[in-house]
């Protein structure tokens, strides 16, 4: 049995890769934004997660974050 891989607009938690790709910035980028309480996860075990309507949610508002 094969698990097959859903593209990135199909997830509803995105790892920090994921996310840093869709975005088109660094891991490291993803990283500071979520420590500075800008980019929301939700953290299991280690694992931090993003939610896509919460990656989407900060997309939409790019033209006003001046960090």
């Amino acid at each position: 049995m094969t698990t097959a891989v859903l593209p990135v607009a199909d997830r509803i938690l995105l790892t920090v890769d994921a996310a840093a790709e869709a975005l088109s910035f660094g891991r490291s980028t993803i990283y500071e934004l979520m420590a500075a309480g800008v980019l929301p996860y939700v953290k299991v075990g280690r694992a931090r997660r993003i939610r896509r309507t919460d990656l989407e949610a900060f997309a939409a508002e790019l033209t006003a974050y001046t960090g």
